[in-house]
C-alpha cells in the first residue's frame, strides 16, 4: 500500500497560467508538451523551445518534478524533432519524458534521460512491466484495468522486488481523473478516419464527443437511443475509492487535462491534495466525499463517472450533453492596472459586465497563477459602492499578490 502522504499528484499544464497555478495548489508534479509530438498538440497552448528553460526553473524552484510528454506516434520524419525535444529536456534538467514510441524511449536510454512508458502503450499485465522494467523506472497502467488488477500488478512488483532501470523498485502510474476516452487507452482512429487527422499524432477532432444517430443500413429505421452522446464517456472520477486506489499500489495520481482552464487544474488538484491528507489523517468519509464531488463538479466536466472502469463495472456512463457540465463559469471583468502590496489592494479597469459586492471572482495571471476570492468591499473611484460597471476603475482587497495584466473573472452558477 502506499501512503497518501507518500502519493505525487501530477497535474496537467498547457499554459505558463496553468503552471503557476498548479504549483501554488500543491501539485507534486507537472506534465507538459513542446511544440508538436504530444497528444495535445490541438488542444492545448503547448510551450516553444525557447519556454523549456522557464519550465524546469519555475518547478525546481519550488521542489516541483518537470516532466515532457513526447507521446505520440512518430514516422520517420518526426525523428529529428523528438531527439531535440529530448535533447532539449536533457539539458535544461527536465525530470523524465513520457514516451509512447520505441525510437523515443531508445534515444532517452541512450542520452541517459529518464524515460516513462505512456498510458498508450496500454501496459495491462505485470510480464509487459517486467518488459519495460529494463529500459524505465515508472509504467502508466492501461486506464482499463481495475482496482484489483492494478494491485495485482504491484504485488508482484514487490513479490519479485522488481528493479527498473535505475536500480529502484518499478512505479506505477495511473490516471484518477478527467477525460475519459472510449478507445483503448486513447488510441483511436476515428478522426484520422474521417478527417485525416490522427488522434495518435495529436491532432484529434473530438467525433466521439459529438451527437449521433443511429440507423439501420438495411430499413432506413433509425434506432431508439436514450442517449445521443453513444460515444462520450464520462470523465474519469476516482474522489470517492482513493484509498483503494493508493492500497492498489499507484504511487503517482495523475490528472487529465493540458487543454484546461487554470481554474480547473487549481480546483482539481487542490481536492486530490485534501483527500489525501484527510485519508492520512483517518478524516476521509462520505460526508468529505460529498463535498470533494460539489467542488469537482465546479469545473470542467463531462458528468463524473463513478469509477469507470477502475471499480470492476461496465462502461455505464456517458455525457449527456456536449461539452461542460460544470455548475459554475467565469465571465471576464477586467486586468489588473496596479497593486498595492502594504495593503493588499488590486486595482482593474472594468472592461465588461458588472461586479458586485458579494461576488466571487478569480485572478489569473502567468505568475500569480489562480487567485480565488470573495468581493467583501468595493470601491469605485476610492468611494464605497455596491456595484461597478464598464468604464469604471475599482479596488479591492486580495489574499495574495496579483499583477499587471492578471485576468480579473466573476465566477457564477451556470445556467
Amino acid at each position: 500500500m502506499i501512503k497518501a502522504s507518500q502519493a505525487e499528484v501530477m497535474a496537467p499544464v498547457g499554459s505558463f497560467e496553468s503552471l503557476a497555478t498548479a504549483i501554488n495548489a500543491g501539485a507534486d508534479s507537472v506534465y507538459f508538451g513542446v511544440t508538436q509530438l504530444n497528444m495535445r498538440a490541438r488542444a492545448a497552448a503547448n510551450f516553444t523551445f525557447a519556454d523549456f528553460a522557464e519550465i524546469a526553473k519555475e518547478c525546481h524552484k519550488n521542489d516541483v518534478k518537470a516532466y515532457l510528454v513526447v507521446n505520440t506516434l512518430l514516422y520517420d520524419h518526426d525523428i529529428v524533432v523528438m531527439k531535440k525535444l529530448v535533447d532539449a529536456a536533457k539539458e535544461n534538467k527536465v525530470d523524465a519524458i513520457i514516451a509512447f514510441d520505441h525510437a523515443t524511449v531508445n534515444y532517452c536510454n541512450e542520452i541517459g534521460v529518464p524515460v516513462h512508458i505512456s498510458v498508450q502503450f496500454s501496459i495491462s499485465n505485470y510480464e509487459t512491466v517486467k518488459f519495460f522494467a529494463k529500459m524505465t523506472n515508472r509504467v502508466v497502467l492501461a486506464r482499463e484495468l481495475t482496482v484489483e488488477q492494478i494491485k495485482a500488478i504491484y504485488e508482484q512488483i514487490q513479490k519479485d522486488q522488481l528493479m527498473g532501470n535505475e536500480g529502484r523498485l518499478m512505479e506505477i502510474e495511473a490516471f484518477i481523473h478527467g477525460a475519459l476516452c472510449v478507445a483503448q487507452s486513447g488510441r483511436c482512429y476515428m478522426s484520422l478516419y474521417t478527417d485525416n487527422a490522427s488522434a495518435n499524432r495529436g491532432a484529434c477532432l473530438q467525433n466521439c464527443r459529438k451527437e449521433y444517430k443511429v440507423t439501420d443500413m438495411e430499413t432506413g429505421k433509425e434506432l431508439i437511443i436514450d442517449n445521443h452522446y453513444v460515444m462520450s464517456a464520462a470523465d474519469i472520477c476516482t474522489i470517492d475509492f482513493l484509498d483503494e486506489f493508493l492500497d492498489a499500489g499507484v504511487q503517482v495520481l495523475k490528472i487529465e487535462g493540458r487543454g484546461r482552464s487554470p481554474e480547473y487544474v487549481d480546483t482539481v488538484v487542490r481536492v486530490y491534495k485534501k483527500a489525501l491528507a484527510d485519508i492520512d489523517a483517518g478524516t476521509y468519509s462520505k460526508e468529505k466525499i460529498k463535498e470533494y464531488f460539489s467542488e469537482l463538479e465546479t469545473v470542467f466536466n463531462r458528468k463524473l463517472s463513478k469509477g469507470n472502469y477502475y471499480l470492476g463495472k461496465e462502461l455505464g456512463d456517458y455525457s449527456d450533453v456536449y461539452g461542460s457540465k460544470a455548475t459554475k463559469e467565469k465571465e471576464f471583468i477586467g486586468r489588473v492596472t496596479h497593486y498595492f502590496p502594504k495593503v493588499g489592494i488590486a486595482e482593474v479597469v472594468i472592461d465588461s459586465g458588472i461586479f458586485t459586492k458579494g461576488d466571487d471572482f478569480i485572478v489569473i495571471g502567468a505568475t500569480t497563477g489562480t487567485l480565488k476570492g470573495k468581493l467583501v468591499e468595493l470601491r469605485v473611484d476610492d468611494e464605497v459602492a455596491k456595484e461597478a460597471k464598464k468604464g469604471d476603475a475599482i479596488t479591492f482587497k486580495v489574499d495574495e499578490r496579483v499583477r499587471i495584466n492578471d485576468k480579473l473573472y466573476l465566477m457564477k452558477e451556470r445556467q
